[in-house]
């Protein structure tokens, strides 16, 4: 199947954003590095727009990782204006002590590795740390730009050099590739609605 018809592709948001290549990648990067991320989407998008060469692949790794941090930034200074209590809004009370716990113990590490890794690794509730806790914005960007600098060097790279063979495999197996991707977004929605209506019962 040819990668214009890539079935996750074709949905008219994906449609809209693949089109603004470059700058799609940053308004989607600022979605998912909300309270309620798009599992997965970033790495599709850049993997496709790598694949079709428009651009040298350093410059989709660029847009995704300013997208990444725009977007991890603005969910940062909202925990960091509200506090702990923002924090524990969004995750539970239990889920938010172990993540402060560990950014207490790793500091810079608990947002460069986190930032490094790919889905369905949850990032968000180490932004929200980060904010929460008044950890220092000059090293919290700089732990965010190095973990998803260099992870969407290497996907773009992947992309670049193996996208059409990537592709094609997800092609292949469309159905149950974009059922994942949809039900980790609804759970991951849900979750966060969840959380949020317990914080407030409370």
């Amino acid at each position: 199947m040819p990668l214009h018809l890539h079935p996750l592709l074709a949905i008219p948001i994906w449609r809209q954003l693949r089109h603004l290549g470059g700058v799609g990648l940053i308004l989607l990067g600022v979605a998912d590095n909300s309270v309620i991320p798009l599992t997965g989407s970033m790495d599709v998008l850049t993997i496709w727009l790598a694949a079709r060469h428009r651009q040298p692949w350093p410059y989709y790794a660029l847009m995704a990782t300013l997208g990444a941090v725009i977007g991890g930034y603005i969910t940062y200074s909202l925990a960091r204006k509200g506090g702990k209590e923002t924090m524990e809004r969004k995750l539970s009370k239990r889920r938010a002590a172990r993540v402060c716990k560990a950014f207490e113990r790793w500091g810079f590490g608990a947002v460069a590795v986190p930032a490094l890794l790919p889905p369905p690794f949850p990032f968000v509730p180490f932004l929200l740390a980060a904010g929460a806790m008044q950890y220092s914005r000059k090293k919290f960007l700089a732990a965010l730009t190095l973990g998803r600098g260099v992870r969407y060097s290497i996907v773009a790279g992947l992309g670049f050099h193996y996208g059409n063979h990537i592709l094609r495999f997800f092609s292949r197996y469309y159905k149950p590739a974009v059922a994942v991707l949809v039900g980790l977004a609804l759970i991951g929605a849900t979750l966060t609605l969840i959380q949020y209506l317990r914080s407030r019962k409370k």
